[in-house]
């Protein structure tokens, strides 16, 4: 079983099928262009990527019990990391001044768990770096840990949605929608609302930024009827699933992020 050990120094790992992107370390060099251009070419893939361990989801669990049985790591301090390494990633991927609309709305969805902490997380800080971020967060846990980083969004003026907006609404006034619903823990069967959510989820043309796995999918076969996500932000190392991503090209970043940049889908 893959230990903490083997993964520390690897931070966090990015999948996107957009540009926008500035890499600098002598593992791989890349500077693009606007995240919204459909001209993206093929590069090369970074050797380092090969040496990337992909998680399955029993790997993945005893991780997270390792980082905090034996390094004695807090759920809210992981929680607070994460949050902040996403909204880092859609910055370099998306960056305000690439962003086709004015003012820069995002769309984030939290789901009931942690990844949906994340989710909460990542809006403050997108906040912070000059964003406008609305929250569609339909299924509060009743823990101090989710009521206290809800009230940290509302007291920075972040809107929190009553329900999930149509499709079309979402493409006339967001620039991109972060789904942080699930993460590698889930299983089974969605339920309502979120169901609904990912159903309207699969007929926006705007970006979406899924946190870890795309919401829906198994974690180590994918989805390939579910939704597909233009960034994929993989925490700690990638998931099997991201093997179902497609036409996806990988680099190394700033020795902390991946990226596996997808071509554009003109």
């Amino acid at each position: 079983m893959l230990g903490v050990r083997a993964l520390f120094g690897i931070g966090l790992l990015v999948t996107s099928r957009g540009g926008s992107v500035l890499t600098h370390t002598g593992a791989c060099t890349l500077i693009s262009e606007n995240i919204y251009r459909k001209d993206l070419t093929q590069r090369p893939a970074c050797t380092m990527a090969n040496t990337i361990k992909y998680l399955g989801q029993e790997e993945a669990q005893h991780i997270d019990e390792e980082l905090f049985n034996e390094y004695s790591f807090s759920v809210d301090q992981l929680m607070e990391l994460a949050g902040l390494s996403c909204a880092t990633a859609v910055s370099k991927g998306y960056p305000v001044q690439s962003l086709p609309k004015t003012p820069p709305r995002v769309l984030v969805i939290c789901g009931p768990g942690n990844n949906g902490g994340d989710g909460l997380v990542c809006a403050r800080h997108l906040k912070l770096f000059g964003y406008e971020p609305s929250v569609l967060y339909p299924k509060r846990p009743n823990k101090p840990l989710f009521q206290n980083l809800t009230t940290q969004c509302e007291k920075m003026d972040i809107s929190f949605l009553t329900e999930m907006p149509e499709a079309d609404v979402i493409d006339e006034a967001y620039n991109l929608a972060i789904d942080a619903i699930f993460g590698f823990s889930f299983k089974g069967a969605v339920r309502e609302p979120f169901g609904e959510i990912l159903y309207q989820l699969k007929k926006i043309t705007v970006p979406i930024a899924s946190i870890d796995i795309p919401s829906g999918w198994d974690v180590e076969n994918g989805s390939p009827d579910g939704i597909q996500p233009d960034m994929l932000i993989s925490l700690t190392a990638p998931k099997k699933a991201s093997h179902h991503l497609k036409d996806a090209i990988t680099f190394w970043e700033d020795d902390s992020f991946l990226l596996h940049l997808k071509r554009s889908m003109s």
